[in-house]
């Protein structure tokens, strides 16, 4: 049984995502956890539409996110009725981070699934501002859709790396069950940054090759370039239908992540986004 947190705002991008998660999954069994938090201001137009001596504020937004997870509840009943999903709700008075986080330790959960959609709208930001959030706190595999983008099977898995850790079954699990669902290609892509690769390095390249070596995979070089600029010349001239990386802090995903270049570019996700941990973490 896999246990899926799909947190939402009740948009449109949010409900894309969930729509990309049940299809990913659709022959598994899950528990698929729709999540939405509020936080209250203290002043609200929507406040004035009642009166305050019967219903507080608080109350007002808890009602109204009951009702918007019951709606996605019964639209996703009607569109999917997947009888190996069982939906449950989870409306909480809390920050999304925060929330994102206890649940993962609550509930078991396996894998969070997000839009990458900020508030502004803008194409040339990379991830929303609570999905760069829930990167950098919450210790699970997180997958970041597109908005807009559509659920097609996963026939291209596109795996940037700097060899610079080591890969254990553990991080690379989700990625090697898609693989095995879909019969997917899995492009191993190394960004030379440095003239050959260090002892460590080619041990971890080994290593990678036989966590592989029961899926179609293919190691290639980018030679001269910046990650970002490296990940999206490989997706301009082959099919990726899924990036996966491992979230290396001290190294260059959060480079990729959290540095101007990427605006620079224009680099911007342009196929389902998996997040694996680096370190220690539940799955």
């Amino acid at each position: 049984m896999r246990n899926i947190l799909l947190p939402t705002d009740f948009s449109e991008n949010a409900y894309n995502a969930i729509d990309y998660a049940i299809n990913l999954f659709k022959d598994e069994e899950c528990t698929l956890y729709l999540l939405n938090t509020y936080t209250p201001i203290l002043y609200d137009t929507e406040y004035i539409l009642y009166s305050p001596s019967h219903i507080s504020l608080d109350e007002i937004y808890k009602i109204n996110s009951q009702k918007g997870l019951a709606k996605i509840e019964k639209r996703l009943q009607r569109e999917y009725d997947n009888p190996k999903h069982t939906i449950k709700k989870i409306s909480a008075f809390n920050l999304l981070t925060d929330e994102i986080r206890e649940q993962v330790k609550d509930k078991d959960i396996d894998l969070v699934v997000m839009g990458t959609k900020g508030a502004t709208g803008a194409e040339q930001i990379l991830f929303g501002s609570n999905t760069v959030h829930a990167i950098k706190r919450v210790n699970c595999l997180l997958l970041a859709i597109p908005s807009n983008y559509k659920f097609q099977p996963v026939k291209n898995i596109l795996f940037p790396t700097d060899y610079d850790l080591d890969y254990t079954d553990k991080q690379l699990k989700l990625v090697k069950q898609i693989a095995e669902n879909f019969n997917s290609n899995i492009h191993i892509l190394h960004v030379f940054l440095r003239g050959t690769l260090e002892t460590e390095q080619e041990h971890s390249k080994k290593e990678l090759a036989h966590q592989f070596k029961d899926h179609n995979h293919k190691f290639h070089i980018a030679n001269k370039k910046s990650v970002p600029q490296a990940i999206y010349d490989f997706q301009t001239e082959h099919q990726v239908d899924f990036l996966a990386m491992i979230n290396n802090r001290h190294s260059f995903f959060e480079n990729l992540l959290f540095r101007p270049v990427i605006n620079e570019i224009g680099f911007h996700v342009k196929t389902p986004f998996l997040v694996i941990p680096s370190g220690k973490y539940k799955n």
